[in-house]
Parts: C-alpha cells; sequence; structure tokens
C-alpha cells in the first residue's frame, strides 16, 4: 500500500515556557490503515491529533519536523490553504468534547446540513443533502432520525452529541479520519458500535484513521499498528498484537497492568446492613416535546418508566444503561431538581414528594450531585476557594474565617494543595476539576452522593487515583455512593450492587459479582460483551451484541419495550400483552419477568 501519511521528527513547542511537548515524533500511515495512539492523559495524544490539521492552539508551534500528507507539507501550509484544501475536507477530525462542539440555538440537523451544503462540490439540492444527513444520523444509531434533525443539541445526551460529530466528519467523505478519544464519552454498546461503524467506514470509502485514546483494550479492538505515547514521545511503534504480547517498554508493562481485570481477578465488598436510605416507588417522568412536522403537535419523551428501587445506607450502587435510557433524568428526580410525574421517594423515611422550599433546601445538604463535565458545571471566573465554598454561604451560619477554615481542609482531604485556594481553575485539567467538584460536594457533609459519570471522562489512571479517595472519604464519613455510568469496568471496581436501566425502566438488579458472572437478561449481557478489556470476556460479542437501536422513546408501547431488539421474543411480547415488571429469581438477584427467559 501506498503512503498516505508521513510524520518525520515532528516536535511542538510551547511558546509560554519554551518547552517542548511533543518530541521528535516519526511514523508512516498508509492507505486503508487504522493507527493506533495510546497513553495517559497529558502524554500529547489531542495535541498529536490537532497536529496533524495544524490546527493547535495560539501558544504552540511546530519547531522541527514535517508532516507530509498527498504530497503536502501541512505545516507549510496558510491557513487559507488548509481551511480550503484540507481541514473538514481531506483531513476530518473529531475530538471528544461534542457537547461544546455546535451552536445551542440552532437545531443539530440544520448545522450538519450547513456543513453537507458549504462542502458540496456538485450543485446538490439542499433535500437531497438532508436525506443524507438524516442517512448519517441513522447509520451512527440515533433513535429516530427524521425528528432529531430537528431538536437542538441541548435535547441530544452526550452520547447522542458525539454520534452528531462523527456525522459532521463522515459528511465530507475524508482520506483521513482523526478519531481523538471519541470514544471515551459513550457508553460501551454504542462505543462498540461506533468502532464496527469505523471499520465499515474505512472499507467503504477507503478512509484511513487515526484512533487515539486513553484505552488500551479500546484501540486493540480496532488498530492494526499502535503508538504509545509518553509525555510527548514515543515509547513503542509496533503491531498492537506485538505490543500487548511483548511490550519492550516499561511504561507499556505498567500500562498494561493498568488496565482492568473483570474476571480474572476476584473483587470482595464488604457487607452492608439493608438499611435503606433512599426508597424509590414507581417514578416516572415525561416530557413534552414540539413536533416540527405537524401545526401545534406535540409528542412525549417518556424518560423514565415505573422505576423502583431501595439504596442502603454505606452502599455503592451503579446505574448503568446506554445513553438516552434515563440515568441522568433519574438523578435530577432524585435530588429533587426536577419533580417527577408519579410515583414517590423517601430521604430517611421522609417522603420527599411535596416538601417545601425550606425542606427541600435542607434536603440538598443531605443529597448532592457530581456532575460529568467539569469544565461546564464549575464558574471559570470564580477562585477555587470560592467554589467550593458555595454551599456553606446558603446552608451554614459560620463566619468567612470558619468557612475559609472547612474549605481549607476538605480541599486537603480531596487532595488540593491549599495553595490553590485563591486561583482560578483556568489551565486545569479534568481530574483537577473534578476534585474541586468533590470538595464543593463534600463541603456540606452530604450522607448521599450521586456520581453522574462524574468518572467517564477520565483516563485509567485518574479514575484510580479518584476511585481510591472516594473510598477513603466514605470509610471516614460513612457516605452511600450512588454512580451512574457507563462505564462498567469502573461499575465493577467500586459497587456492591448494580441495576441495569432499559428505556427507563430497571431491567436486572444483582449483587456485582452475580450480574457480572451470572446475568439472566440479555440486555445485560450485551452490556457486559462490550466491555473493553484485555481478559478473556465470557460473553462473546458475535454472539451477544446487538446491532439493533433502541426504541423511540416517543413510541414506547404496552408490554416489554426490549422485543424490537430481543434475540428470543415470545409471541406475547411481540403483542405486547406481558407487562414488565421485575422477579426475584434468587436471593437479592431480579430480573425483568418477560425477559428472564428469552436466552
Amino acid at each position: 500500500m501506498s503512503s498516505l501519511l508521513s510524520v518525520e521528527n515532528l516536535s511542538l513547542k510551547d511558546l509560554s515556557t519554551g518547552n517542548d511537548v511533543l518530541k521528535n515524533i516519526s511514523f508512516q500511515l498508509n492507505e486503508k490503515e487504522i493507527l493506533g495512539v495510546v497513553g495517559e492523559s497529558g502524554s500529547g495524544k489531542t495535541l498529536l491529533s490537532q497536529a496533524i490539521v495544524n490546527w493547535l492552539p495560539e501558544n504552540l508551534e511546530i519547531s522541527s519536523g514535517e508532516i507530509n500528507f498527498l504530497d503536502k507539507k501541512i505545516n507549510l501550509l496558510s491557513e487559507s490553504e488548509l481551511e480550503k484544501e484540507i481541514r473538514g475536507k481531506e483531513i476530518a477530525y473529531i475530538g471528544p468534547n461534542a457537547i461544546n462542539s455546535l451552536d445551542p440555538t440552532y437545531s443539530v440537523g440544520h448545522q450538519l446540513l450547513e456543513k453537507a451544503i458549504s462542502i458540496d462540490r456538485d450543485n446538490t439540492s439542499k433535500n437531497t443533502l438532508k436525506e443524507k444527513v438524516i442517512s448519517l444520523l441513522d447509520d451512527v444509531l440515533i433513535p429516530s432520525p427524521e425528528k432529531r434533525f430537528y431538536e437542538y443539541p441541548s435535547q441530544y445526551s452526550g452520547g447522542m452529541m458525539q454520534r452528531a460529530m462523527i456525522v459532521d466528519a463522515l459528511l465530507s467523505s475524508p482520506k483521513l479520519l482523526v478519531a481523538d478519544n471519541i470514544t471515551m464519552p459513550l457508553d460501551v454498546t454504542i462505543g462498540a458500535q461506533i468502532i464496527k461503524l469505523i471499520r465499515i467506514l474505512r472499507e467503504k470509502f477507503n478512509t484511513t484513521i487515526i484512533f487515539s485514546s486513553s484505552s488500551l483494550p479500546v484501540v486493540r479492538e480496532i488498530a492494526e499498528n499502535l503508538i504509545i505515547l509518553k509525555n510527548g514521545s514515543i515509547e513503542e511503534n509496533n503491531s498492537v498484537n506485538k505490543i500487548i504480547t511483548n511490550p519492550s517498554s516499561e511504561y507499556t508493562k505498567e500500562l498494561i497492568n493498568k488496565t482492568p481485570k473483570i474476571w480474572s481477578e476476584n473483587i470482595v465488598f464488604q457487607e452492608n446492613e439493608n438499611k435503606t436510605i433512599i426508597s424509590i416507588r414507581n417514578i416516572s417522568k415525561s416530557y413534552k416535546v414540539r413536533d416540527k412536522n405537524k401545526f401545534n403537535s406535540f409528542y412525549d419523551v417518556k424518560a423514565v418508566r415505573d422505576f423502583s428501587i431501595d439504596v442502603y445506607e454505606g452502599e455503592n450502587l451503579g446505574i448503568i444503561g446506554e445513553s438516552g435510557c434515563g440515568k441522568s433524568t433519574l438523578s435530577r428526580l432524585i435530588t429533587l431538581l426536577e419533580k417527577s410525574d408519579s410515583g414517590t421517594i423517601s430521604f430517611n423515611g421522609e417522603d420527599l414528594t411535596d416538601l417545601n422550599k425550606n425542606k427541600i433546601k435542607n434536603f440538598r445538604q443531605s443529597l448532592q450531585l457530581i456532575l460529568q463535565d467539569p469544565y461546564n458545571s464549575l464558574p471559570s471566573r470564580q477562585s477555587i476557594g470560592r467554589i467550593i465554598s458555595e454551599g456553606l454561604f446558603i446552608h451554614s451560619n459560620l463566619n468567612k474565617k470558619e468557612i475559609k477554615e472547612k474549605v481549607l481542609f476538605t480541599m486537603e482531604e480531596v487532595g488540593l494543595d491549599k495553595e490553590e485556594y485563591n486561583k482560578l481553575l483556568v489551565g486545569k485539567s479534568g481530574s483537577f476539576r473534578q476534585r474541586v467538584s468533590i470538595a464543593r460536594a463534600l463541603i456540606l457533609e452530604p450522607k448521599v452522593i450521586i456520581l453522574d459519570e462524574t468518572l467517564s471522562s477520565l483516563d485509567q489512571n485518574e479514575q484510580n487515583k479518584l476511585l481510591s479517595l472516594f473510598k477513603q472519604i466514605q470509610q471516614k464519613r460513612n457516605l452511600t455512593y450512588i454512580f451512574i455510568s457507563h462505564d462498567l469496568a469502573m461499575v465493577r471496581k467500586s459497587c456492591n450492587r448494580i441495576a441495569v436501566m432499559y428505556m427507563g425502566r430497571t431491567v436486572e438488579l444483582a449483587k456485582n459479582d452475580t450480574l457480572f458472572n451470572n446475568c439472566r437478561h440479555p440486555y445485560t449481557r450485551t452490556l457486559l460483551c462490550t466491555i473493553p478489556t484485555l481478559d478473556k470476556n465470557p460473553y462473546d460479542k458475535k454472539i451477544y451484541l446487538m446491532d439493533g437501536e433502541p426504541p423511540d422513546p416517543t413510541e414506547v408501547g404496552k408490554g416489554c419495550s426490549f422485543n424490537t431488539r430481543c434475540p428470543n421474543p415470545t409471541h406475547e411480547c411481540k403483542e405486547g400483552s406481558i407487562e414488565m415488571g421485575l422477579i426475584e429469581i434468587a436471593p437479592g438477584h431480579l430480573v425483568d419477568q418477560c425477559c428472564v427467559n428469552c436466552g
């Protein structure tokens, strides 16, 4: 095969410090090859991805080396030449921060259509291009693409926004696709489907791909060749199989050892008394969304449906499921940020359904929520100390000196240097910002903390550090955690019990070991078969991975909502004559009665 991209002795310099952030990077990329780039946060993966399209922050410049693409020296092209000939056309870039990639005031579909029109060279009609956009939305498994075309970024989940950005890249049928950590914010099933889609894209469009990730198991599933980066330098450059089976670098060996052991390691959790701290009974939540295709018409999006569960004091409860299954809506209902349409939520025996404002204020001191995005959930213009102390100004009568003392103590508890108290968050890493979020939650001494995808944007090393921190704080303060996540490897390490959500309902609930080794719902098997791991996975993707998409949440009827994806649906299941509901098949192991025997 002929060479498409050649990088020779590439170095990047930080103009503000004079330091090299990439050092003597060299590699060849052949046509239709998929090259993996793996490294921890700060290793230079994103900088390398951006340098390839010469799209760098103002404080960075290429200090030496060359980037040759189709006999063009990209590093010598002017900005206008890059925009006209290369970026978004011959080379497409997909980054990890999909949530901030589109204008929130325009619908997702119309923004993608604008991109399609801007790169069209054949005077294709607007309707034809619109059909192309909708077709690609369907290809990346966005439910009801005709309806979603008209929805705004705020109405898309994080996973759906990432898929929309993949559509943005595919519109130009690029020769080189640079995918920078694109599966990190996605749930495991969609991540597996996206990897499968990228392989299809390579064959269909003869596309060459650079796929960077902090997860070695993810890259192993898609790439033929692999570069290991550490501190801006290449540690190893070889085939994926050779690096994993016979690593030559100590750093690579360390990376492999840090990879989560899902089935080869016995994980033991401390037994908790079944003392209920939160009791949820039959809560439901729907949203009315305007139907753009009909005059003055709306449809209901059923986000949470008849959901029930008990959370026990001192435990770690995991709630897992695909994007759009209702996990984040559930977290907002539990924290009373939104009110459920029906059902009840009790906290320490007190019904929260009709609390007045003062009681809601007191309740929120006992239950805190830490969100997924540490960049948008924290104010950038306030000092770190002021951000952490915010809750104390609302919920306490402490004076300023006492508040500062408590903030400094909490900062030390979560591993933040006291010198950071008066500094801003500018330039701080995602892991650092999440420690600030944790401190802000802990300052009020809550009894329960809900972690809504809190660790999903962090690499394995940073995740392990924060999980260790959570464990220390839990032992010290007797906290209860609710982990809401699509990262099953993280849930495996941290949660006593796990609830599996599908289309707003719990379809399986079991202790950790039971769920991972003896699950009974076919949807749970689908989730487990897609976990990126170097372990031998007992759930074969060829058998258990479902390519179908979840049903449209606006069209969920009676009966089993899983019947469109079920491997062996019964006649009653298809007809909708069986109502969904959990039954106990073993002590502590509950499965939906419709699917318990579906194989």
